[in-house]
């Protein structure tokens, strides 16, 4: 590894100079900063953080605030924070991952210190009691979800209001009259998680606009809960042709339990989902769904932020497009469905 000493070495100064030349505190001559310049270039020197953090007042670092709550499926928590992460490093910053479940005082902690720069804040709730503090914050923040007030603040996420609406456009399309959600395990809707709460919002809207009858059902993220929630719908909805389902976890065993149940998919039931593209790939029966956007989210979360550090205008609103992907879980409605 090259040491500030290996620079100062080639360049022929001393250790202090290069130090100097890093921080700022005293001036230097623009000849000499060249050359230093030049060594750490041609050497591939990088300061450790704490140099950078002189040179820049900043500690080069984010915080992802992402609480694992119960009803969170953190595979998918997991691809956010890896892009997050690696498009941090494009932008020479280290990412503090914050998992507890601490609320404003976990934000006020990190805040009050020089630990971060800035935060990104995952788990938005429609009434998320850490909005107030964020808005106050003098260090900037970018949310991925959308509270149900979100002036003064920056969010992005997929529009899953739209994503919700799209699903049953695709089944009401297709034919199919009498449709279901089977949605986030309950404590995500009791908790007023956002994302979960637009897909409801979207779902109902669209089977309420084409005049379809529709349910929507919590699920637990077990097998056993997919088979339940399967046996409920048949015996509540026996007309029943399509289902929107947007709980990974349940997504497979859910198929499995209503073809044990004797409907087959598509023949039977067409499923759509809303779910990342090698999930609804990987199912025995390939899953029609709109794709979480975990590495565009996440790296334009950071983007946005990139930008409010350096003082640039950004939009408070980016919401993404929802993308639907045919694949075999849907069909036509049969007339004898």
């Amino acid at each position: 590894m090259v040491k500030i000493t290996d620079v100062a070495r080639h360049a022929g100064v001393s250790p202090s100079t290069v130090s100097y030349a890093l921080s700022g505190k005293r001036p230097i001559s623009e000849e000499t900063r060249q050359r230093i310049e030049a060594s750490i270039r041609e050497l591939g020197y990088r300061p450790h953080a704490g140099a950078r953090a002189l040179a820049s007042s900043r500690s080069n670092v984010l915080a992802l605030v992402v609480p694992l709550r119960a009803g969170i499926h953190v595979p998918v928590v997991m691809q956010f924070a890896v892009s997050v992460v690696t498009a941090a490093r494009r932008h020479d910053h280290d990412v503090l991952l914050l998992t507890q479940e601490e609320g404003e005082d976990g934000l006020r902690r990190v805040a009050d210190t020089a630990l971060v720069d800035a935060l990104i804040v995952m788990d938005v709730q429609l009434h998320d009691a850490r909005l107030p503090l964020l808005r106050a914050l003098d260090r900037p923040s970018v949310l991925i979800g959308f509270p149900a007030k979100p002036d003064g603040l920056t969010c992005i996420d997929l529009d899953f209001k739209a994503a919700g609406e799209l699903c049953v456009e695709r089944l009401a399309g297709l034919g199919h009259r009498v449709v279901a959600l089977v949605g986030s395990p309950p404590e995500v809707y009791v908790r007023g998680t956002a994302f979960a709460q637009r897909v409801v919002e979207g779902f109902t809207a669209a089977a309420d606009r084409g005049g379809l009858a529709s349910s929507v059902h919590p699920c637990e993220a077990s097998p056993a809960a997919a088979r339940r929630v399967a046996e409920q719908l048949l015996r509540e909805q026996p007309a029943l042709t399509g289902v929107v389902v947007h709980n990974e976890p349940v997504l497979e065993p859910l198929i499995d339990a209503f073809e044990q149940l004797g409907l087959r998919v598509p023949g039977d039931l067409s499923v759509t989902a809303i779910c990342p593209d090698e999930l609804a790939e990987g199912v025995r029966v390939p899953v029609t769904s709109i794709a979480i956007p975990s590495t565009e989210v996440g790296a334009q979360a950071v983007e946005l932020l990139m930008k409010k550090l350096d003082g640039t205008p950004v939009p408070e609103a980016t919401l993404l497009a929802p993308r639907m992907t045919e694949r075999a879980s849907t069909a036509p409605r049969t007339l004898t469905s």
